[in-house]
This record gives structure tokens, C-alpha cells and sequence, in this order.
């Protein structure tokens, strides 16, 4: 059990420490970034489709979504079917920002030893 525990510790700080520098690179973090990256994929996506493929709640599926549409990476699209029904699409600026992070190549920190 203990080094079950040390190994979750270790993939923890690595994904911290990708995050911090993932943020520094792009000014995004690692869940802005994953929503562009499934907006690219398929998009539009209702607010409730990115939290699912993200394993977010509501509550940070909105702050997400703010955060990107503040900085002009992403827009609300009305339903075709059904106007009251919200999507989200990537903007120019998002498609060329998820483009650019995925043509890098992102140092993944190695998980230390218990």
C-alpha cells in the first residue's frame, strides 16, 4: 500500500511541475488546455461535453470556459437545433495556440523513487 502511495505522490508532483511549466510557456493551464484540445478535436462542444471528456465539475467546467473566452481562445455558438442550447468552438487564436502546443515538444517530468 505504501508504494502505491509514494508512486500517486510522484505522478503528482510531475504533473504539478509539467503544469507550472506548461502555464509559464503558453499562459494557459493544463485544463484550458486540454479544453482547447477537445474543442479542436470536436467541436462545438456543450459546457457539459467538456466537462465530462475532462472529468470536471460544473462549477470548474465554468471557470475553464470563462477563462478561455476571456482571453479570446474560444466562443459561445448558439444551438443549431435548439437556440437555447450553448456550444463552444475554438477562435482563431485558440486554433493557432493548441496547434503550437502540440507541435512542441513538452519536457514531461521524471517520477522520482519512493
Amino acid at each position: 500500500m505504501m508504494e502505491k502511495l509514494c508512486k500517486i505522490r510522484d505522478i503528482q508532483r510531475a504533473v504539478a511541475a509539467f503544469e507550472h511549466l506548461f502555464e509559464k510557456k503558453y499562459g494557459i493551464c493544463l485544463n484550458e488546455g486540454m479544453a482547447l484540445c477537445s474543442l479542436h478535436k470536436a467541436s462545438p462542444l456543450s459546457s457539459g461535453e467538456i466537462g465530462k471528456l475532462l472529468g470536471l465539475s460544473l462549477s470548474n467546467t465554468s471557470k475553464v470556459i470563462a477563462s478561455l473566452e476571456k482571453k479570446g481562445f474560444i466562443k459561445r455558438v448558439l444551438g443549431a437545433k435548439d437556440k437555447r442550447r450553448m456550444y463552444f468552438s475554438p477562435t482563431a487564436a485558440g486554433k493557432k495556440l493548441i496547434s503550437a502546443v502540440r507541435s512542441e515538444e513538452i519536457e514531461v517530468p521524471e517520477l522520482g523513487r519512493c
